[in-house]
């Protein structure tokens, strides 16, 4: 059997080296990339594929808040200044989603195409979660997720379309896999709406 391979999003391998040895920073509150217990003033590009650890209190704000420090790191995406200018646009706090409990940045890999031709996608998501629940959150406008933690999930494995016995593995996540993996979910989000406070 051939299975060929399509990978949706650009990933670094890891296979190669020792993940407890990887080069690793640190993502904060207010959007500073942290290495080394110091923060970085270098060229940001240089941390791509730096392994991300989230800092305390790190939510979708912080995100946006990295871009406004690292000016650079838009030049990765076209999308960025319409994204920074929606943030901008938002309410400064209390932006906030009540059916989620916080947002987990995660990975899957799917085996699908059987019978036929098989092959594996590889893509990243940001979902809602609520308790045991997953949620999409692409009907859900920017102005009501920027408040929202933010934390990294697994690697999940779908075999065939199989939604039941999904595996579960430890993974990591590299600087532009984080950067890349969350505006491609924004980009299916639809037209803003005003900020929903909590009631």
């Amino acid at each position: 059997m051939t299975v060929s391979i399509f990978i949706s999003h650009f990933s670094l391998p890891i296979s190669h080296f020792s993940i407890s040895k990887m080069n690793r920073i640190t993502l904060t509150h207010d959007g500073s990339i942290v290495e080394n217990s110091r923060i970085a003033e270098a060229d940001p590009l240089v941390f791509l594929s730096f392994a991300v650890e989230l800092g305390d209190d790190y939510a979708l704000r912080s995100y946006f808040r990295m871009f406004e420090k690292y000016a650079l790191l838009t030049k990765l995406n076209a999308f960025f200044p319409s994204y920074l200018e929606q943030y901008r646009s938002s309410p400064k706090n209390n932006c906030v989603c009540d059916g989620f409990d916080y947002l987990e940045f995660g990975k899957t890999v799917e085996m699908i195409g059987f019978p036929g031709k098989p092959r594996l996608e590889i893509y990243h998501s940001l979902r809602g979660i609520c308790g045991t629940e997953t949620c999409e959150i692409r009907s859900v406008p920017l102005e009501n997720l920027l408040d929202m933690p933010v934390k990294l999930g697994k690697l999940r494995h779908i075999v065939f379309g199989d939604k039941v016995d999904v595996f579960g593995f430890d993974t990591v996540f590299n600087l532009f896999e984080f950067i890349d993996g969350i505006v491609w979910e924004l980009s299916f989000q639809g037209t803003l709406m005003a900020c929903a406070l909590r009631r």
